[in-house]
């Protein structure tokens, strides 16, 4: 499964989902907040992790919906 990035597309002026490495939006949005919100539902269905990027294209934060590769010791 590919992961899914929430990034700004700045030609558009809009918030994307997108899987990795897929030139297409999943789903695109005026606000970073719906697209996060539509982005953690898509990750969460998949079962995969999820990529916020900031304007600039840096990644602000990462989630883990499914087979995390470092689960914490309990």
């Amino acid at each position: 499964m590919k992961n899914i990035h929430t990034v700004y597309n700045s030609g558009r002026h809009m918030w994307e989902n997108k899987k990795e490495g897929a030139e297409k939006p999943l789903s695109s949005h005026r606000t970073k907040e719906n697209a996060l919100d539509k982005g953690e539902k898509i990750a969460e269905k998949k079962q995969v992790e999820h990529f916020i990027h900031g304007k600039d294209g840096k990644i602000q934060e990462r989630n883990s919906y499914g087979n995390d590769p470092f689960p914490p010791r309990g």
